[in-house]
């Protein structure tokens, strides 16, 4: 199983999105809120180039926002 680690915020339906998408195919994930840990938001800034959520680190691939096609693809679940 890959090591995922996702960037998110209490407000955004991306990442709830995101969330409800591993949660439905039984993946396992580390969530990280942005919006109070100052270090996983530069961490995610770096990782990314982008200050909104959701970012995903799947293994050292980054995927910026809920893309459900690309994920698929990439955790290969359907």
């Amino acid at each position: 199983m890959p090591k995922i680690r996702i960037y998110t915020t209490p407000e955004c339906v991306y990442c709830r999105m995101a969330k409800e998408f591993f949660e439905k195919n039984n993946i396992s994930y580390e969530e990280k809120d942005v919006s109070v840990d100052d270090e996983a938001r530069e961490e995610m800034i770096e990782k990314s180039g982008q200050m909104g959520a959701p970012v995903m680190d799947i293994d050292g691939k980054i995927i910026i926002g809920f893309d459900e096609e690309e994920l698929s693809k990439i955790l290969a679940v359907k």
